[in-house]
């Protein structure tokens, strides 16, 4: 039982980066006007996550010690500072979207208005990372999240045309009206979903949280190879729910309820008790982890004691990030910005961002000072070089896409 608990660091991972508000909300939009012609790309971000996973516990596992912490010693300071104020830009913008998602799903299941939730939510998400263990905190949201899988159910009852959707996922290209330029936006904007940056400095981080040693390479690799494509299945469904109930009538997505009504219509009122749950499980288990690795990347780039596994008051600068973080999110969102498009833009942004991210660890992950005989293998050195072409293209092509399409529009 206790090896099979371990898994839940990989699935609060995955879940946390496949299925939070943003994600929530882009795949169902997405479904809704290409139907699943751009669930090739949720295929190739869950290979893509899974590499790079690898190599980050492997390194945590081997070494003791989590990527970020090494990405500084290996590459040196500005190196890692470039990676460093990447990531973190990252990383906060999606916090602020994820403790807006949290209130956006409490307004949905009290019909008060999300503004009034965002302090709460916020000071829970504090409470939480402050109080709880962190063993308990990946155990729990872990294995809450895992109501989402309520969107597979959902799609089965609507009674889809299966083969129509395996014609669209076979068919990758635009229709109507649509144009590349959108269809390409929106595929960058799942990949860089699927590959956040937190995710890998989360799981890395949380590996040492852990106590992973060589013994753990096993319990790693089930997390990342069980967690991330699990993950990216549940993606896959709500992507699908939405190509049955939204595209043929023509209606387009922008809000979590909307998101939440395919369930609802195939289940009724016990399906939308169990989605809401699910999201807003999701969501929580998102914001952990994003206000986690906010005080993660900057604690370890600094030297400065960090983690859960020592008592607050030895690691007070890791927790003054957050609670500077949890402020500036509360702040951000009372301003009445929606929490959806923040990650629908920190999603866009994070693709920009994620070459500094994960070429470090690529380079870590073949250093034998660091991990000895558990260096990459050859293929794993082919995908993940091939891996950075794709994320280099997506960096590149991010902003004049969204410049060109108005964002999606």
């Amino acid at each position: 039982m206790k090896k099979w608990l371990g898994v839940t660091l990989g699935i609060l991972t995955a879940i946390g980066g496949f299925v939070d508000i943003g994600d929530l909300v882009t795949n169902a939009l997405v479904g809704a006007r290409f139907g699943t012609r751009l669930a090739w790309v949720v295929v190739v971000g869950v290979i893509g996550i899974c590499l790079y996973a690898e190599m980050c516990g492997r390194v945590v596992a081997v070494s003791g010690r989590p990527v970020f912490d090494l990405i500084r010693e290996r590459l040196g300071r500005r190196t890692g500072l470039l990676a460093l104020i990447a990531s973190f830009l990252v990383t906060l913008l999606t916090l602020i979207a994820e403790i807006g998602g949290v209130a956006l799903a409490l307004e949905l299941a009290s019909s008060v208005n999300y503004l009034l939730w965002v302090p709460v939510a916020a000071f829970a998400v504090w409470l939480v990372i402050w109080r709880v263990k962190f063993s308990r905190l990946e155990t729990a949201f872990g294995l809450l999240g895992l109501l989402l899988i309520v969107f597979a159910v959902a799609l089965w009852k609507l009674g889809p045309d299966w083969g129509q959707l395996m014609h669209q996922a076979t068919n990758p290209r635009p229709v109507g009206h649509e144009t590349w330029a959108t269809y390409a936006y929106y595929a960058i904007a799942l990949f860089g979903a699927a590959m956040t940056p937190y995710e890998v400095f989360f799981f890395s981080s949380g590996g040492v949280e852990e106590k992973w040693t060589r013994r753990d390479l096993v319990t790693e690799r089930a997390n990342v190879f069980v967690g991330f494509p699990l993950g990216g299945l549940l993606s896959l469904a709500i992507m699908g729910c939405a190509a049955v109930l939204y595209l043929p009538a023509g209606i387009q997505v922008g809000t979590l309820g909307q998101v939440t009504l395919p369930v609802a219509v195939a289940l009724g009122k016990i399906g939308l008790v169990v989605v809401l749950l699910g999201v807003f499980a999701a969501t929580f288990g998102a914001a952990l982890e994003t206000a986690l690795s906010c005080g993660y990347t900057i604690g370890q780039y600094f030297g400065w004691q960090w983690g859960k596994f020592v008592r607050p008051r030895e690691a007070s600068r890791f927790h003054l990030v957050m609670i500077i973080c949890i402020a500036l999110s509360i702040l951000v969102l009372l301003t009445a910005v929606d929490p959806v498009k923040v990650t629908e833009y920190s999603v866009v942004f994070a693709a920009m961002a994620l070459p500094l991210t994960y070429l470090p660890i690529l380079i870590i992950a073949n250093d034998p000072d660091y991990m000895g005989e558990h260096t990459n293998r050859r293929v794993t050195n082919v995908l993940g070089l091939f891996y950075l072409g794709l994320l280099l293209v997506a960096s590149i092509a991010a902003i004049p896409l969204m410049i060109i399409t108005r964002a999606g529009q």
